[in-house]
């Protein structure tokens, strides 16, 4: 709040829509540090975009975890791996867009990129984490990054799960885990396309 007081915050926020890097520069601020007080506008009144903001590893540990858009979160378990939080550890320090549908039809733009956690020693790596922030669709004109990107369409969305046990999704390539509604059903003759494919309807 000292570095980026509220109202001079907000203003820059609109002004900028809501560009993370120009924020960053504008307050001195790290990329962490920009999205994490983007998720604190909340007075009444004076509201800006309401984000969820996430930080993953690269095993896809959540350490770090906020909702104001509504999306849900896996208390346990790793992050789904058709979200763009995950894809941005292949494409280090670069933004990812991404808009993400979920199993219940909502959908949601994110803003994923990497960012290291110290440099460490020569003998220790830095640890990479990614930040990722997003909001709903029917806010998303307001940002910045929805440019060139069709909001109407809903097949240009990914389809994603909060976590492979609370997703539902059966189609999915990337499923490591059967869902927890379903109990399974194998048949050792077909090839679905998972491993978790054939189950009771």
């Amino acid at each position: 709040a000292v570095m980026m007081p509220y109202d001079d915050f907000l203003e820059a926020a609109e002004n900028f829509r809501y560009d993370l890097d120009m924020l960053s520069h504008r307050f001195e601020a790290s990329f962490e540090q920009v999205c994490h007080r983007l998720t604190t506008l909340r007075k009444s009144g004076e509201e800006g975009v309401p984000f969820h903001f996430i930080r993953v590893d690269i095993a896809g540990n959540i350490s770090k975890r906020f909702s104001a858009s509504g999306v849900q979160f896996a208390r346990f378990s790793g992050a789904c791996p058709r979200w763009n939080l995950v894809g941005a550890f292949l494409t280090p320090g670069q933004i990812r867009v991404q808009v993400s549908e979920f199993p219940d039809g909502s959908r949601y733009l994110c803003v994923a990129r990497t960012v290291n956690r110290g440099e460490g020693r020569f003998h220790s790596p830095p640890a990479m984490h990614t930040i990722c922030l997003g909001c709903k669709i029917e806010d998303a004109d307001k940002l910045v990054y929805s440019d060139g990107i069709d909001l109407d369409d809903e097949d240009s969305a990914v389809p994603v799960g909060v976590t492979c046990r609370l997703c539902e999704r059966m189609d999915c390539e990337q499923r490591a885990f059967p869902p927890l509604q379903e109990s399974l059903d194998i048949d050792e003759n077909q090839r679905g396309r998972s491993f978790y494919a054939n189950i009771k309807e």
